[in-house]
């Protein structure tokens, strides 16, 4: 098996500290700090050096970390033939991770899938921000993640990770039922430049997915509440404090006064979605039928989404 080490030296590398790492890797920071110790004097070499309260990587240690992520890599890949090679001993167990939409939409389907692929197999769901989603693959602690598109995720060509596009999910406009937009059957983003907004806090995902369609359409919200769940923020809009973007994909609770509206442009103001496995792990059958689920289940919502002839 790979050197335990060197996940920490991987997560150092991403998290930039040893509190970070600690608490990405569920590791006290002294476990951190005696793990890299113990790497730099089994290889001779020192890995990390302090710099003031931080500590950096030495020139070997940037060696180590690229090698760390090869061998990484090719341990999954191993992992994976081997389990193909063995049908009497498969996955025993995976781990689904995704944000909150996906974790209503998406996942549950292809949890089940792959329960029914593999009645023996454990799933598990956990709801995760698209950032902590990566973090949760690095540590191993997740095996596929469900993503939204959005800064500051890994780079599409992070060589650490594979990542596919999975589903586009449009945006809608969310009124209040006496709203002066209510009756439109659509509505250009531009017409609300000048409403009371909800949005989530900066440095959200949605709070930058509504900034960037904002200010594509070419205003910037005036945000007046600020809402982190869907419930939330509908009752905010319903309440006639403001108007928000919803994707498609969420689901509002019922009994709100709000009306939905689909927003017109060229593109249609919309989300990514995107799947995300550790490089070399696609192999391994759990996570290659986590995958098919995933990409049938959205499949499923786009053709749901096309309109009756």
């Amino acid at each position: 098996m790979i050197d335990r080490r060197l996940t920490v030296l991987r997560m150092l590398a991403e998290k930039g500290t040893v509190t970070a790492t600690a608490q990405a890797l569920s590791y006290t920071p002294s476990a951190v700090s005696h793990q890299l110790k113990t790497l730099s004097e089994d290889l001779g070499v020192a890995v990390v050096e302090q710099q003031g309260r931080n500590l950096r990587f030495t020139a070997a240690g940037r060696i180590l970390l690229e090698h760390a992520h090869e061998l990484s890599a090719r341990w999954e890949e191993m992992r994976g033939d081997l389990l193909r090679a063995d049908e009497d001993h498969q996955d025993d167990s995976l781990t689904l991770c995704g944000f909150s939409t996906a974790a209503g939409s998406l996942l549950p389907a292809a949890a089940y899938a792959v329960t029914e692929a593999f009645p023996e197999g454990a799933i598990t769901i956990i709801e995760a921000d698209p950032e902590e989603c990566f973090e949760l693959l690095l540590a191993e602690r997740a095996d596929v993640a469900v993503v939204v598109a959005t800064e500051p995720l890994p780079a599409r060509n992070d060589p650490r990770f594979v990542q596919h596009d999975l589903l586009k999910d449009p945006l809608d406009l969310l009124v209040p039922a006496d709203h002066r937009l209510a009756g439109r059957t659509s509505v250009a983003l531009i017409e609300a430049a000048e409403e009371d907004w909800i949005v989530d806090k900066p440095g959200s995902t949605y709070h930058r997915l509504v900034m960037v369609a904002c200010s594509a359409a070419g205003f910037h919200p005036t945000a007046a509440h600020l809402s982190r769940e869907w419930e939330t923020g509908a009752a905010l809009v319903g309440a006639g404090l403001g108007v928000s973007l919803v994707p498609r994909l969420a689901r509002l609770p019922a009994g709100h006064a709000v009306v939905r509206i689909p927003l017109t442009g060229d593109p249609v103001p919309s989300r990514r979605i995107l799947t995300g496995i550790r490089r070399g792990s696609g192999r391994r059958p759990m996570v290659e039928a986590a995958l098919t689920a995933l990409n049938e289940a959205a499949r499923q919502i786009e053709l749901s989404r096309q309109p009756t002839p």
